[in-house]
């Protein structure tokens, strides 16, 4: 099991290779969205937002409007560091049943553009 330390820099991570994908296909495929992040076995959950400027840094405090996230991903602390090191591959991992996600079916299919 990995520590709540080494999930929160696999999430900065993540946000640093989102700002890779080019503004081309994020004005394509993005659309504003609250994420949410659940870490099951640390029992911990990181908030963010993706938005066709990028992907905002993720913060373990719920966002002040009270509002609940579009995209819930719910995923193991080694997973999530597999997963944004590149030694899991989401779809697999989804089938699996390693990876939840909760979203509308047109968010998960922009975000599987993305991913």
């Amino acid at each position: 099991m990995a520590s709540v330390e080494e999930c929160q820099a696999a999430l900065a991570k993540l946000v640093e290779q989102f700002d890779e994908v080019s503004e081309e296909d994020r004005a394509r495929h993005v659309v504003e969205r609250r994420l949410s992040c659940r870490i099951s076995d640390l029992d911990v959950t990181y908030y963010g937002r993706i938005h066709r400027g990028g992907l905002d840094p993720f913060s373990d405090t719920p966002p002040a409007d009270g509002r609940p996230a579009e995209v819930k991903l719910t995923i193991t602390s080694d997973d999530l560091i597999a997963l944004v090191n590149g030694e899991l591959d989401m779809a697999r991992a989804l089938f699996g049943g390693r990876v939840r996600i909760d979203a509308s079916l047109g968010d998960l299919l922009r975000l599987r553009k993305l991913l």
